[in-house]
């Protein structure tokens, strides 16, 4: 297959993808985010590998970006930022608990936690949405493929059922930048975003 081809082909599904999908769970993950920004509560975001990493990057959006100005974001942190509490609790207690043990300590009820996964069934996910529920934490899966074990546990699902690793990642960066410029569109006028 030639170069372009391949691209060409890309694009398509990533296309039929963004065509096809409900974004009404998107809506209901946007009140959340907007509920948190205005009560103060915290939001946690966590995945593994590039979803790690996307993790990390939506996080800088909305720590200043749905506000840009001083003060002005949400509460977030990106559970796979820490390099040393990553290995310290990977090392002591198992990497299937490196995010429901930050969130053990960090967080507290009506908190939000988003986890990103093209599976749905990665152990240290399903972990934390399942520490989630036991805090009264809210949550919403962000998933690929069948959605998997995640699919139940969130309180909101946004599913793009598509069996392919690179878009699913598309996607949560495509939900995450969406959800910034909406939350920017809404800013709270009172509490921490106003």
């Amino acid at each position: 297959m030639h170069s372009t081809e391949i691209f060409s082909a890309y694009a398509d599904r990533l296309s039929t993808v963004l065509a096809t999908a409900d974004w009404s769970p998107v809506a209901a993950l946007a009140e959340e985010m907007k509920r948190c920004w205005e009560t103060g509560a915290q939001v946690f975001i966590c995945g593994n590998g590039g979803s790690a990493g996307n993790a990390i990057h939506l996080a800088n959006d909305y720590l200043y970006g749905i506000a840009k100005r001083k003060g002005g974001g949400l509460r977030v942190t990106a559970l796979s930022a820490n390099a040393a509490v990553l290995t310290c609790l990977a090392n002591d207690v198992g990497y299937d608990q490196i995010y429901a043990e930050q969130l053990a300590v960090q967080a507290k009820a009506g908190d939000l936690l988003i986890v990103l996964s093209g599976s749905g069934n990665s152990p240290n996910i399903v972990a934390a949405l399942e520490q989630a529920k036991e805090m009264d934490v809210r949550s919403c899966a962000i998933l690929g493929y069948s959605g998997g074990k995640s699919l139940a546990l969130a309180d909101i699902a946004v599913h793009f059922p598509i069996d392919d690793m690179q878009i699913s990642e598309d996607m949560q960066m495509v939900v995450g930048h969406m959800l910034m410029q909406w939350l920017y569109a809404h800013r709270p006028q009172t509490g921490n975003g106003g």
